[in-house]
């Protein structure tokens, strides 16, 4: 029997924009754009393996969900699999790869990799949250928007830090599917505890160039891992800043490099195994192109070592600048 996941999904989103829409007007431009946006990420001429996708998630098995942990650096769907249900599940998850974000696990207790299904992805994307994490202000009850959430870690842990509304976005067919196939077993453990019980956190498969511009919907917006993957850093940042609300906060997580204020790396191709890498520089640089952008510095902080030629894709999360502004 198929599920619905997708589908109830879709409706929840939709949901909780036109709620946003009452108090935000400039939310029902959202609610306008979010039909095409929806079918696009699905129309097999743009993206050939769409269909297998959504076949691979509609065939996940209903499973009886004791606990989700949101908190866990392995988040964790804590539920009793039968034989039958985990060859299913293993099967199907291995149809989504590759997992670049997480780690998850479905399926027994949390670390309990005999009981349960452990999802390793390439990234370890909970190392990151744990540098990020403690230089962040309190998400309850704030509205955020994640910007190149990939298969939605991050976005799952943001809720789980008490976060009242968390968007994702990125343009990724295969990411948009890896979230729907986490949110069929998290189910409605993200929900609200109030009245309209709306699921909290959704996937939205665009660029941030597609949202539409000067939102102002957002108390938090993160970008993490975005900025050296754009040609315009400066045009990133007011992207960013558009949908922002006035005082609310950019998290700006990068990689940067050793040097003087006038040291800029531009790779000639393919940099630490990553495409579409445009640029490096000291994080001196990066809290001034954030000031030309007019945002108005609340903290600055580097964690860990910063970036050389001998970098490895495995040690990358290992390079953190993270700098969270204030919007003017």
């Amino acid at each position: 029997m198929l599920n619905d996941t997708i589908t109830h999904a879709e409706r929840e989103l939709y949901l909780t924009l036109l709620e946003l829409a009452q108090q935000q007007p400039s939310a029902y431009e959202w609610l306008t754009r979010l039909p095409t946006w929806l079918n696009d990420i699905k129309d097999k001429a743009n993206y050939a393996h769409a269909p297998a996708y959504q076949a691979s998630v509609a065939r996940l098995p209903q499973l009886a969900v004791n606990h989700v942990d949101l908190n866990s650096d392995i988040l964790t769907i804590e539920a009793s699999l039968n034989e039958s249900q985990r060859k299913q599940t293993t099967a199907l998850l291995k149809q989504l790869m590759p997992w670049r974000k997480g780690p998850f696990q479905i399926g027994g207790q949390i670390g309990d990799d005999e009981s349960g299904i452990k999802i390793d992805t390439e990234w370890h994307s909970d190392w990151k949250w744990q540098r990020v994490a403690p230089h962040l202000s309190r998400l309850d009850g704030r509205r955020v928007l994640d910007v190149g959430g990939g298969s939605g870690y991050h976005g799952w842990r943001m809720a789980g830090a008490g976060a009242d509304t968390v968007i994702i976005i990125d343009p990724s067919c295969l990411f948009y599917h890896q979230f729907m196939a986490i949110r069929h077993f998290v189910g409605s453990a993200d929900a609200h505890t109030h009245n309209t019980g709306r699921y909290r956190t959704h996937y939205i498969p665009v660029p941030l160039e597609a949202l539409p511009e000067h939102s102002q919907l957002f108390d938090t917006v993160f970008s993490m891992g975005v900025l050296y993957h754009r040609q315009s850093p400066f045009e990133h940042l007011q992207q960013l800043k558009g949908q922002l609300v006035k005082g609310g906060e950019l998290v700006l997580e990068t990689l940067v490099i050793e040097g003087d204020a006038n040291t800029v790396l531009v790779p000639h191709d393919r940099y630490a195994q990553m495409n579409n890498v445009y640029f490096f520089t000291i994080g001196r640089r990066i809290d001034r192109l954030a000031r030309k952008s007019r945002f108005l510095r609340s903290a600055l902080c580097r964690c860990g070592c910063h970036l050389n030629e001998g970098t490895t894709k495995n040690r990358m999360d290992d390079l953190s600048f993270v700098s969270r502004l204030l919007r003017s």
